[in-house]
C-alpha cells in the first residue's frame, strides 16, 4: 500500500486526522512516519503542540504500521499508552515515528519517537500496547 492509500483509511477511521491534516510520509510493516502540522488551534500556552494533539499523532501513527502491515485491514485498539515529555516540541510541524516492537499474536507493543520536524532529539517518547481483534468466524 501507499503512503497516500493508508493515509486515506486513517483519516476515515480517525476523522480528527483529516481535520488536524495529519500526512503519512512513509508505512511500512515495521515502521511509519507521521506529519502533523503547524495549526495555532493545537497549540498550548508557550507556543508548544498540545499533549492531547501529541498522543493523537502516537495513536495515528502506530496504527498506520499496523495498516501497512495488513494491507489495511487491521481493527486493534490501543490498550495502553505510556507518554514520556522530555522537552517542548515547538509550534510545529512534529513527526512521529512508529515502530513496532511486536506484532505477532493478540498483544502488540511499539514505539513512538516524536520530534520537531527537522530536529535530532527526541522531544516526546511513547511506547504502546495494543489489542488485536479476533477475526468473526
Amino acid at each position: 500500500m501507499t503512503a497516500l492509500e493508508i493515509e486515506a483509511i486513517l483519516h476515515r477511521g480517525v476523522p480528527l486526522g483529516a481535520v488536524w491534516g495529519v500526512r503519512v510520509l512513509s508505512a511500512t510493516a515495521e515502521e511509519a512516519r507521521l506529519e502533523l502540522p503547524h495549526d495555532a488551534a493545537l497549540l498550548r500556552p508557550g507556543n508548544t503542540v498540545s499533549g492531547p494533539a501529541i498522543m493523537g499523532l502516537a495513536d495515528m501513527a502506530m496504527w498506520a504500521v499496523l495498516l501497512a502491515g495488513s494491507e489495511g485491514r487491521d481493527e486493534s485498539l490501543t490498550a495502553n499508552m505510556h507518554v514520556n515529555f522530555l522537552r517542548p516540541c515547538g509550534p510545529g510541524p512534529i513527526i512521529a515515528t512508529a515502530r513496532l516492537i511486536k506484532g505477532q499474536g493478540r498483544s502488540i507493543f511499539g514505539e513512538i519517537a516524536i520530534r520537531a520536524a527537522g530536529a535530532s532529539d527526541v522531544a516526546v517518547h511513547v511506547t504502546t500496547s495494543w489489542v488485536r481483534m479476533a477475526t468473526p468466524r
